[in-house]
């Protein structure tokens, strides 16, 4: 009986080191709070978190900074956070959560709209320029190096001279909102991707999809 006990503990506490010992990853979307923002182009960092926890059967919970949620995939924790703070500041979430969970800024992916593609091309980069995104120049600011991997998600710059704040607070178009989910699952197979495969084989296989 003793032997039985023993090694049901013994299980449990392998369990229990497995997931301590998970290698852990931020992934942190940028967008607004509040239903205001909800279905706008500036939030597709929010849609994108909000799919992966829903595909893993997560969900989110106000946390300091952030609506926080995670999930497991072979080996890997995902932590996702979707901040609170506005777009201007998301950098205070992002370093928050970084130090709070001893996550290295290799494993930190950032995920944005941006301008510069057409709508729906993906592209992953492990540095670079804030592009005159504001949340992605808080950030840089907050870490003090471009060096972190981004996600950009393309929302084209279909918008007249001047428009353009109206433009990515605006909501989707119909002509967008007909392939929105399918684009949207292409840029949560790439977080995934990045954390299981890696950035270089990240890039090859989504890059421009």
């Amino acid at each position: 009986m003793r032997a039985f006990f023993g090694r049901l503990l013994g299980i449990k506490q392998t369990k229990e080191k497995s997931e301590v010992d998970m290698i852990k990853y931020l992934i942190v979307g940028l967008g607004n709070p509040g239903p205001k923002y909800a279905e706008t182009r500036h939030n597709i960092g929010f849609k994108v978190l909000e799919n992966l926890a829903h595909k893993n059967d997560a969900s989110f919970v106000s946390a300091k900074l952030a609506d926080k949620s995670s999930f497991s995939v072979k080996g890997r924790n995902f932590i996702l956070i979707k901040p609170t703070t506005f777009m201007n500041l998301s950098g205070k979430a992002l370093k928050h959560w970084m130090t709070k969970e001893n996550i290295p800024l290799e494993n930190v992916l950032v995920i944005t709209d941006d301008l510069n593609l057409s709508f729906g091309t993906i592209r992953l980069k492990t540095k670079g320029s804030n592009g005159g995104h504001n949340g992605l120049k808080d950030i840089q600011d907050k870490l003090q190096t471009t060096n972190y991997a981004r996600l950009r998600f393309g929302i084209s710059d279909d918008f007249a001279k001047g428009r353009q704040v109206d433009y990515v607070l605006g909501e989707w178009s119909d002509f967008e909102r007909a392939s929105l989910e399918e684009r949207i699952q292409m840029a949560s197979d790439a977080v995934i991707s990045f954390a299981l495969a890696g950035p270089q084989n990240t890039m090859n296989q989504f890059n421009g999809k």
